[in-house]
């Protein structure tokens, strides 16, 4: 395994200069993906954090496969198309709910230990799905996922795992428009590393929202850079919002499980009132997009802003050793911020939780780029439309990692030596902390505000106010001097900095453009779609439109409906 090293060093980094494939990002779609392409292909893994670190490792919920006796694939198809609203493409819809047996397998031979039930794997039943389908480790399941792939890439010879390493920039050939590599941040320095392929795997960008359960490396980056590179994008404007992220002063937007109103628990109001059957028949298992809309709603009839209310959810209602057994980990932190799950309700509000949208791929991850793939939250394969069904997403990383063991390497592009190495030393730069200062105070307001333009409830005046604020910040960035000189980089061209803590404040920088970028993208996005659907709503077209069953695509600047 390659290691980064945190401190800052402008000696020559003994880091390969080509590899057949780089994988960017270690969620469970980069780490299954690198373990399931050919043992004969170097593998380049670059992590921006350490492993393992991600959305994926956060996953509470589970793994939907339809394994019971009394399920089947077309009942997994039928409920994932129903909860996209319209937008799933059927054909990847059909492959997900198929292969999923199969993956389930593969992950138990891998060491994936899932909770049974006797001789029987367990399932539970989660909000928009008929049956019971999904399999669980406790409360942890992304957890046990990730650090059993993590264990195995790390035995794998032909893997070799970069640390705390930020990809800058994709390494576009401007003759044939195929990608040849990518630029890094790596130990205080920017490099080029070339490869016959490059997948994407880098998760969602719920960093964008003041709230969100997305952990701090959730900044867009996979999405942006690809956007910036001329890749065809899709469906940017439809994110989940989460109904039930534990809301505390202090407390960090911890996500309950789907799972524990799955199990039985209930959403109250501060009069302990189950109003969500004022909004749904469903009540509490109504889709994530009802649900959180209609807690957004409640706090409107009760005449509570929303950014500051709560409602509760209630455990009581579920037996106590099943809630020891299935949400040992929620028991544990709602204990941390001082709530006992088994006497008081948890207080709970929507956030920012699942990117439906993303980098436009074919069922073998392929993008509009020749030699580039994307795979997971990163990509936008299809399979969950304009919301997404409960626990598809962990497999949806599993069934489309697995698709890399097809991955076409571009043989023109075969390891050659790279041109001497140009060390620069970084130029002094007037007024370099006050830039840091700047860059960092972006970084605060942006979330804030595209969660108050573009979060669960949405209108025309209160976008195009925020895409102008975002358009005047990307021209403030671009202006830095500090932005000048790295958007000025030629490829294959290293550079040492020498400043203190380099890497951090080198990858801080990275992350605001990225979350600019994508902040423009959200916005003009859910412009763009004049009508409600799934995860988009839209209070001056508060239904859906027939005319607009159909996808939003993007590449550079422009916007269009797909046929």
């Amino acid at each position: 395994m390659i290691t980064a090293s945190n401190s800052a060093s402008s000696k020559p980094i003994n880091l390969p200069r080509y590899f057949d494939v780089i994988v960017v990002g270690t969620g469970a779609a980069g780490l299954y993906a690198a373990l399931c392409i050919p043992e004969n292909l170097q593998v380049g893994l670059i992590t921006k954090d350490v492993l393992p670190q991600s959305a994926s490792d956060w996953a509470q919920g589970g793994l939907a496969a339809a394994i019971a006796p009394d399920d089947s694939p077309k009942l997994h198809i039928e409920d994932t198309l129903k909860a996209g609203a319209g937008l799933c493409d059927r054909f990847a819809v059909e492959f997900l709910a198929q292969q999923a047996p199969q993956c389930v397998e593969s992950l138990i031979k891998l060491g994936v230990a899932f909770d049974r039930k006797g001789d029987e794997l367990a399932l539970t039943l989660e909000a928009a799905h008929s049956r019971r389908r999904v399999l669980h480790a406790a409360d942890t399941t992304g957890r046990a996922v990730v650090t059993t792939l993590a264990a195995q890439v790390t035995r794998r010879k032909n893997i070799s795992v970069i640390q705390q390493a930020f990809a800058l920039n994709l390494w576009i050939d401007s003759q044939n428009n195929r990608c040849r590599g990518i630029s890094l941040v790596y130990q205080s320095q920017i490099i080029w590393i070339k490869a016959g392929a490059v997948v994407l795997a880098t998760g969602g960008g719920g960093q964008v929202f003041a709230q969100t359960t997305n952990p701090e490396v959730s900044t867009g980056d996979g999405v942006a850079i690809a956007w910036r590179a001329g890749a065809v994008l899709r469906d940017l404007e439809f994110f989940q919002f989460h109904p039930t992220a534990l809301t505390k002063p202090g407390a960090p937007h911890f996500l309950i499980s789907e799972a524990v109103r799955g199990e039985g628990a209930h959403l109250i109001d501060d009069h302990g009132y189950r109003f969500l059957f004022d909004y749904h028949p469903a009540g509490e298992l109504a889709p994530r997009d009802v649900v959180s809309r209609a807690i957004f709603s409640h706090f409107k009839h009760l005449g509570v802003d929303p950014a500051d209310a709560n409602v509760w959810l209630d455990l009581r209602s579920i037996p106590e050793e099943r809630i020891r057994h299935r949400f040992p980990n929620i028991i544990q932190v709602c204990q941390k911020w001082g709530i006992d799950v088994f006497s008081q309700p948890v207080p709970v509000a929507p956030a920012a939780h699942y990117w439906m949208g993303g980098i436009l791929t074919d069922l073998y991850n392929r993008t509009s780029i020749p030699g580039l793939y994307a795979v997971g939250e990163t990509a936008s394969t299809g399979v969950h439309g304009a919301n997404r069904l409960a626990s598809n997403s962990l497999l949806e990383c599993i069934v489309f990692g697995a698709q890399l063991s097809k991955i076409e390497i571009f043989p023109d592009l075969a390891y050659s030596p790279p041109p001497p190495i140009s060390h620069l030393s970084f130029p002094s730069l007037p007024n370099f902390s006050r830039e840091i200062a700047k860059i960092a105070c972006l970084r605060r307001e942006l979330p804030r505000l595209v969660w108050k333009s573009a979060g669960i409830c949405r209108g025309k005046a209160g976008l195009q106010a925020a895409l102008a604020q975002v358009k005047t910040w990307q021209a403030e960035f671009a202006s830095l001097s500090l932005s000048q000189y790295l958007l000025n980089l030629q490829p294959e061209q290293t550079v040492s900095f020498s400043f203190p803590s380099a890497d951090a404040h080198l990858r801080t920088w990275g992350e605001t453009r990225n979350l600019l970028d994508i902040a423009y993208l959200i916005l003009t996005s859910a412009l763009f779609r004049t009508e409600s659907r799934g995860g988009h709503y839209r209070e001056d077209f508060p239904t859906p439109d027939p005319s607009w069953q159909v996808h939003t695509l993007i590449q550079h600047n422009k916007w269009w409906k797909s046929p």
